[in-house]
C-alpha cells in the first residue's frame, strides 16, 4: 500500500468576496502534477437574489482543465464557445481551456431565488505543452451519466469520472492519464483502491474522518498526499466522510502561471494576456431571464 508523504489542512482564502478553502496550491507546494489547484467553496445562499449577482462571473482561461465537482445546489455553466448548461449535485463539470476560452460559474435562477447550501470543488488540470493551444471543449457529466462502483461492503460509493477503477471506466477524456474519482464513505466501510505506482495522487475529504491504510488518521479539510512507493491505498471510514481522489500521470514540464493562465513560459503568459484583451479567446455576454 502507498504511504502518506503529507497531509495539508486546506486553508481559508479570500477570492474577490468568496470566502472558500485552498489545499492546493499552498505551504511552498506549487502542484502536485499535474494537478495545479484544489478549491472547495461551501456557501450557504439567503435567497431573494438575481443569477447575474452571484457566483463568479466571465473571466479567460489557457493551458489546462478548470473542473468543478457539484456536491450541493447547482452551477451554470455559460462560455464564449456557446456552451451553456446547468450541472446539479453529483454532476461535473470539465473544460479543456486549450488556446483560450471565456466562461462564468453561478448558482442558477431557481438557487438565487429559493435559497439553499451552494458547495462546489474545483480543481485545475495542467495539460501538456503539445496541448495547451488545442481548440477549447466542454464535457458536462450529470450524476446519473457517472459510472459507480461499490465497495464489497456496500458502504463506500466510488463514482468515476476519469480513467479506470475495475474495470469500470470514466466517461470524461483528460488530456493525460489519470483516475478521477468521487468518493461517498460510510461510517465503517473500508475498501482498497488501486492506483497505478507512477500516478502521482491525494484525497481530499469535505468532510468526516478517514483512516489511511489501519493507520492514520484525518480530518475535514485534509489532503492526504500519498508517496509513489505501492499500487494501492487501503480507506475506512472513521466517520461518514465525503472525499475526492485525485491520481494522474505527471507530466513533468516547467510552468508558469499567472492568474487564470498556465503555460510553460513567460513570454507565453504575455502572449495569453494579449490575446485575451485583443478578444482572440472570444467574447461571453451573458443573458440573464
Amino acid at each position: 500500500m502507498r504511504t502518506i508523504r503529507k497531509i495539508i489542512k486546506a486553508e481559508k482564502i479570500n477570492m474577490g468576496g468568496i470566502i472558500l478553502d485552498q489545499a492546493l496550491p499552498i505551504g511552498g507546494i506549487d502542484q502536485i502534477d499535474p494537478f495545479i489547484l484544489v478549491h472547495h467553496w461551501r456557501q450557504t445562499l439567503a435567497g431573494g437574489q438575481k443569477e447575474k449577482d452571484l457566483g463568479v462571473g466571465p473571466h479567460p482561461h489557457r493551458g489546462f482543465a478548470p473542473v468543478t465537482f457539484i456536491f450541493e445546489g447547482a452551477v451554470n455553466h455559460r462560455d464564449s464557445r456557446g456552451f451553456n448548461s446547468v450541472i446539479e449535485a453529483g454532476g461535473t463539470q470539465w473544460m479543456n481551456s486549450g488556446m483560450g476560452i471565456v466562461h462564468s460559474e453561478r448558482p442558477p435562477k431557481s438557487l438565487a431565488e429559493n435559497g439553499g447550501v451552494f458547495e462546489i470543488i474545483q480543481f485545475w488540470v495542467n495539460a501538456p505543452a503539445k496541448n495547451k493551444m488545442d481548440p477549447p471543449s466542454y464535457q458536462p457529466l450529470a450524476k446519473e451519466e457517472t459510472p459507480v462502483v461499490l465497495s464489497a461492503d456496500k458502504k463506500i460509493k466510488m463514482s468515476v469520472v476519469a480513467g479506470d477503477l475495475n474495470g469500470t471506466k470514466g466517461p470524461i477524456n483528460p488530456y493525460t492519464p489519470m483516475l478521477v474519482l468521487r468518493l461517498e464513505i460510510k461510517k465503517g466501510g473500508k475498501t482498497i483502491i488501486p492506483i497505478p505506482e507512477d500516478y502521482n495522487a491525494f484525497i481530499y475529504q469535505l468532510d468526516g474522518s478517514l483512516k489511511i491504510n489501519n493507520e492514520k488518521i484525518t480530518s475535514i479539510k485534509d489532503l492526504s498526499w500519498l508517496n509513489n512507493d505501492g499500487i494501492g491505498i487501503e480507506i475506512e471510514g472513521v466517520e461518514d466522510t465525503r472525499a475526492i481522489l485525485l491520481a494522474g500521470e505527471p507530466i513533468n514540464e516547467k510552468i508558469t502561471t499567472y492568474g487564470p493562465f498556465v503555460m510553460n513560459t513567460q513570454t507565453e503568459i504575455m502572449e495569453a494576456m494579449r490575446d485575451y484583451q485583443m478578444g482572440k479567446m472570444g467574447v461571453l455576454i451573458e443573458d440573464f431571464d
